[in-house]
């Protein structure tokens, strides 16, 4: 009988000898699959420090400007196209996206050129971009790109005095329409009082001098001229003046 216990107790001591050494041989594997798994980075993606989108103003019209456009980056730090170019009246405007005047599509090109027809002439606009699907950039900010005045003004002064001067002012129709009518405008620097015109009719008041055409020489064709004159009273006579000219 003791032989039996005694066979007994080593065969259960020679078990948990096993089972110890199989414990000891599972836990170091165990410990360093849990280290390697936490050890793992988590991959992340970082756009470049570059505009997506680029563009300038590189044409214009009495009533249209041209923008031409560099499509730096694709999704998804930048755009696939075609673009959609918005143009706004002011910057404040073109800052927060409201109101914009006009718009156009490009090309399927990533860089190229667009026309957006339809203006005001001799006005100032900015433009923005954004893609079909509605995502706007939030970086380029361009402008003012101005369409080209319908007439152009210049101003000579022929002779002056102590009291005042006389000068000359040539209308000229830049466009490629006919003008039925002009108005030239500036601002006067100091005391200066319009005292005659002949060749247009003044307008304005103050400071600010204005003269539109008379009954016969409204109506320009593309590239025709006429002039006005006109006595000025000044008590320092302006060393130029610097007209525009519109409708």
């Amino acid at each position: 009988m003791l032989r039996t216990l005694g066979a007994a107790l080593a065969a259960a001591l020679a078990l948990t000898g096993l089972a110890a050494s199989a414990g000891a041989d599972r836990s170091p594997a165990t410990t360093t699959m849990t280290l390697a798994s936490a050890a793992t980075p988590t991959p992340t993606f970082a756009c470049p420090p570059a505009l997506p989108v680029s563009g300038q103003v590189t044409g214009a019209t009495t009533t249209s400007v041209s923008i031409t456009y560099w499509m730096v980056l694709s999704p998804p730090c930048g755009y696939d196209p075609p673009l959609l170019v918005s143009l706004f009246a002011g910057r404040e405007d073109a800052t927060g996206w409201r109101d914009p005047v006009a718009e156009a599509v490009t090309g399927p090109e990533r860089s190229g050129t667009v026309t957006i027809g339809g203006l005001a002439p001799g006005t100032e606009y900015w433009f923005r971009f954004g893609d079909t699907r509605g995502t706007r950039d939030p970086y380029v900010i361009g402008g003012p790109a101005r369409t080209l005045s319908l007439c152009s003004a210049t101003a000579t002064i022929d002779s002056r005095w102590g009291g005042g001067f006389v000068a000359t002012v040539t209308v000229r129709n830049d466009g490629t329409e006919p003008i039925p009518g002009w108005l030239v405008s500036w601002r006067w620097s100091g005391d200066e009082r319009v005292q005659s015109v002949w060749g247009g009719v003044a307008e304005g008041a103050g400071q600010d001098a204005a003269v539109r055409n008379a009954s016969w020489n409204g109506t320009l064709t593309p590239g025709a001229s006429t002039t006005f004159g006109m006595l000025v009273a000044s008590s320092t006579p302006p060393a130029a003046i610097t007209p525009e000219c519109g409708r």
